[in-house]
């Protein structure tokens, strides 16, 4: 994929729920210098949210229930194709995709996770960093590959922990710098050389 910026991007988002990264996404995509066009919402859960602002949005959404992984990823890669997508971004997808689903879309696959990696892999990522006492915690953005977040880091960003900080308190934290970066990572992923 040439990675000047040019024709804009043909952009694929998953979703789990309410979709807030999807919104900033959106947001993003609708200023006029804007690189992507996010043309696709999927969402493993058909009653999320973010389906919804998808729909209002005038964006194509389908919410595919997630009966089992093969026939999700079968359905998803049809509707990728059918919409000429060039990036898929996950956003607050809760679901982890098979190395075939990966090999099958053969484009680039960005994930947002809420914490810096490689430190805390998977989930409960706040409550890992506050049981260990960090002093700062943060969300990546990444390349997705076969292993669990794994893939080159694109952007990350720190906020501070506080000793006053609970769970929820930092996801609140962390949720305001992932709606920041995620546009700025995919900006930098289409611009760099």
């Amino acid at each position: 994929m040439e990675k000047c910026p040019g024709k804009k991007k043909n952009i694929a988002v998953f979703i789990s729920g309410r979709g807030s990264n999807l919104k900033s996404l959106i947001k993003y995509s609708n200023h006029k210098r804007s690189l992507i066009n996010i043309v696709l919402v999927i969402s493993n859960n058909p009653n999320a949210h973010g389906l919804k602002y998808a729909s209002s949005s005038k964006i194509k959404s389908y919410g595919i229930k997630f009966k089992s992984r093969i026939s999700f990823e079968n359905q998803s890669l049809k509707l990728l194709k059918k919409f000429n997508i060039d990036i898929l971004c996950l956003a607050g997808f809760m679901k982890i995709l098979s190395g075939n689903f990966i090999k099958k879309f053969s484009k680039p696959i960005l994930n947002i996770h809420p914490s810096l990696l490689p430190k805390y892999k998977g989930l409960n990522t706040h409550s890992r960093a506050i049981k260990n006492k960090d002093k700062y915690s943060g969300a990546s953005i990444h390349k997705v590959t076969k292993r669990l977040d794994s893939g080159k880091i694109i952007l990350q960003k720190k906020v501070k922990i506080l000793k006053t900080d609970n769970v929820k308190s930092l996801k609140k934290k962390i949720l305001k710098i992932e709606h920041e970066i995620y546009p700025k990572a995919i900006i930098k992923f289409l611009t760099s050389p």
